[in-house]
């Protein structure tokens, strides 16, 4: 899905470069998110601004991202966790910035392209998932910067509720970045893995790096039938090849559809004896 992702961007902006050479202004009047926009009820600018972008640089930047990101949230979420994150962060991320236009005509009066608010929820869920994972920042695609990711989130967090206030100030410090679609994305990202996670308490949400025991599931299988033979024989008495076939294909294709977290603690358990197993042939 990453992949998708990558290519569909790259091949909406080369379609975009084009249209606009024919139509100029009206790609952006028909797709780019405006108020007007949804005031003409063209709802499907919610969409199909995450797939336009304001010139080559600030494609590149956001496919950069993405390719990282993407990459290990799709390992720990499937590719449908993946694609469903990075669209509701983009459209809550722009519905966000529609809202704070229209309520504050002075802070931001253009159209709104770009894939950053669904990437940036991408990062807050990394962030959730790995919060001490380190992440190294190209500056300029050249001076590498490391942090954590915990630490990575809230500096992006930090600037994007720093864009909005300053915008927002008696002499305001405008730009053409549209930090409030930002700061959906990664507030999008963070309510998603917290409810993803069957969270008990409502105030959890306030500490999102606090660790957490994860939550217990009942072992269901898809194959009833298979698990029942299983269990009429110890799984540590199997030969490899039948304990491969019977126990550890039928995981390796739940990972593959539903990603690793959705592995039950009997499922993790199989997969640690199959590494035993080959270790001792």
């Amino acid at each position: 899905m990453t992949t998708i992702l990558l290519i569909s961007l790259f091949v909406c902006f080369v379609v975009q470069s084009i249209a606009e050479g024919i139509w100029g202004g009206r790609v952006d009047k028909w797709f780019a998110l405006s108020i007007q926009g949804l005031k003409d009820w063209r709802v499907y600018q919610l969409v199909t601004f995450q797939f336009m972008h304001g010139g080559w640089m600030h494609l590149l930047g956001n496919m950069f991202t993405l390719y990282f990101v993407g990459r290990a949230m799709e390992e720990t979420m499937g590719r449908w966790g993946l694609l469903k994150l990075y669209l509701l962060s983009g459209t809550v991320g722009g519905l966000l910035q529609i809202a704070v236009a229209f309520t504050f005509p002075t802070y931001f009066d253009h159209n709104v392209v770009g894939a950053s608010a669904g990437i940036f929820g991408l990062v807050a869920a990394f962030a959730m998932r790995a919060p001490d994972q380190p992440v190294t920042l190209l500056i300029y695609f050249i001076f590498p910067v490391t942090f954590t990711a915990k630490v990575f989130l809230l500096i992006f967090a930090f600037l994007s509720v720093g864009g909005i206030v300053g915008a927002l100030m008696p002499h305001p410090v405008l730009s053409n970045i549209a930090h409030a679609a930002h700061l959906g994305g990664m507030i999008t990202g963070i309510f998603y893995m917290r409810w993803a996670a069957k969270t008990p308490s409502t105030f959890e949400f306030w500490r999102p790096f606090a660790r957490r025991n994860p939550p217990k599931r009942e072992l269901v299988s898809a194959t009833p039938r298979r698990a029942w033979r299983s269990a009429s024989k110890p799984v540590e008495d199997l030969p490899p090849a039948e304990f491969i076939s019977r126990e550890v294909d039928p995981i390796l294709e739940k990972i593959s559809a539903q990603g690793i977290h959705s592995l039950t603690e009997r499922e993790r358990q199989v997969l640690e004896a199959a590494r035993n197993k080959m270790a001792k042939r």
